[in-house]
C-alpha cells in the first residue's frame, strides 16, 4: 500500500472532522469551524490517502499562532521554535501501514532546517498506550506533564530532536 500525503482542502474537512471525532478522547474534540481555522492557519495540515481513501491526517503548528490550546502554549513558553503536532489520527482500516510515520516525516520535511525539534502530547489519563509506544519508536522523549479537567486528564509532553 502506498501512502500519499496532500495539503487538506476545504472539501475534505467534513471527512477529516469525522475521523477526528472517531478518535476522541485520544484527540481533542473540535467542530467544523475549528477545522476550517486549521485549514487556513496551520503551518501543516497533511491528509494521508491510501487508494483514494482517507487514511489519516496531521495538523501541525509553529510558534506565533493565535491558537490557545494549553498544550501548545506550554511548549511556546518553553521553546523558541518547534514543530508542534496538534493532532494526528489514522483510520482504523489504515493502521499498521505506515500512515502516521509518513505524516510525521512529511511534517518534519516541511519545516525549515532551523526548526530543531518536534513536539506533541500523548494522553496518560486516560491512557493512550499505543500512541506512547509509537512516539517512543520515533525517538520522542518526555519533558513534562500537564493536567487538565482537575486531574481527570493528564498528558505527557514529548519532544523529538530533528
Amino acid at each position: 500500500m502506498s501512502v500519499t500525503i496532500t495539503r487538506a482542502r476545504h472539501a475534505e474537512l467534513p471527512a477529516v472532522l469525522a475521523l477526528n471525532e472517531r478518535e476522541v478522547p485520544h484527540v481533542g474534540q473540535v467542530d467544523i469551524e475549528r477545522m476550517r481555522w486549521f485549514a487556513e492557519h496551520a503551518d501543516f495540515f497533511g491528509v494521508a490517502w491510501i487508494d483514494d481513501e482517507l487514511a489519516g491526517f496531521l495538523i501541525g503548528l509553529r510558534p506565533g499562532s493565535e491558537y490557545q490550546s494549553p498544550n501548545y502554549r506550554w511548549f511556546c513558553e518553553r521553546y523558541g521554535d518547534f514543530a508542534y503536532v496538534d493532532r494526528v489520527a489514522v483510520a482504523p482500516s489504515a493502521r499498521r501501514h505506515g500512515v502516521a510515520s509518513a505524516l510525521y516525516a512529511a511534517f518534519a520535511d516541511a519545516m525549515p532546517a532551523s526548526v530543531g525539534r518536534m513536539t506533541c502530547e500523548v494522553n496518560v489519563i486516560p491512557p493512550n498506550e499505543s500512541s506512547m509506544k509509537f512516539h517512543r519508536r520515533l525517538d520522542f522523549y518526555e519533558v513534562g506533564t500537564l493536567d487538565h479537567d482537575d486531574g481527570k486528564k493528564k498528558v505527557a509532553m514529548l519532544v523529538k530532536d530533528l
